[in-house]
């Protein structure tokens, strides 16, 4: 089912269903040191949820019903079942052309949509070892028409280069990801990590932007938190 032809509903419960792994960020984590230290905890757990569960939907979408290379598909599926079945370094792969595993997907076929995708769920598996640059390089190689996915794209690259100790960057990527995908709950949760980590860098014109748009547009969400934020703005 193409997104055009689903409700507003279904398109609504798929972005919460996508980002909601993301909601444990401590709100108490300002400072700089402490906000990067926090991420560092968290992501872990979040990426070998997503890989194994979201992108697993969408490749089934986009390469088992079109697949557009049977070469680069079959070697896709193959690193998907084994980071299913918590095979983390077998699926990132890359070491032997017998595994090839995404990172050797990604290298062989780089220019179809499953080698792209490949080098997405690479970078995550790369970001769960704690390489955060190469994370960040194989998350920049990917490219998507779908709006949820680029969406979590440039916010895996802003937790990588928070981690990078770039908080600076890291709040431009947020910013992209805050603004990437019309998806209510995707742009309430990326403008929330953004005003955090405006916050964290004592921005706080910047994070009081944010939390306003959480506070106008995405109040279901949100439960009155943001209120509460841009009056810590206001004294900070």
């Amino acid at each position: 089912m193409t997104d055009k032809h689903k409700s507003k509903k279904e398109l609504e419960n798929e972005g919460k269903e996508t980002v909601e792994i993301f909601q444990d960020l401590d709100q108490g984590a300002l400072k700089t040191e402490m906000f990067i230290e926090k991420y560092a905890k968290q992501i872990g757990i979040v990426f070998g949820l997503l890989v194994a569960g979201v992108l697993g939907y969408f490749a089934y979408q986009q390469f088992i019903t079109n697949p557009k290379n049977e070469e680069a598909t079959l070697s896709y599926l193959a690193a998907q079942k084994n980071l299913s079945e918590g095979k983390d370094e077998a699926a990132l792969g890359g070491k032997s052309a017998a595994n090839p595993g995404f990172k050797g997907t990604f290298e062989e076929f780089g220019s179809t949509p499953a080698g792209k995708l490949s080098a997405y769920n690479a970078g995550l598996l790369k970001f769960k070892e704690g390489k955060y640059q190469e994370a960040y390089d194989l998350l920049d190689k990917f490219s998507s028409d779908n709006k949820i996915l680029m969406a979590l794209k440039y916010g895996a690259m802003g937790d990588a280069l928070a981690n990078l100790n770039k908080p600076e960057d890291a709040l431009s990527m947020m910013d992209k990801a805050a603004n990437a995908s019309d998806d209510a709950y995707t742009a309430y949760y990326f403008n929330k990590k953004a005003g955090l980590l405006a916050l964290a860098l004592k921005k706080n014109a910047e994070a009081k932007k944010y939390f306003s748009t959480i506070e106008e547009k995405y109040q279901d969400y949100d439960g009155g938190a943001s209120e509460a934020y841009i009056e810590m703005v206001k004294n900070f």
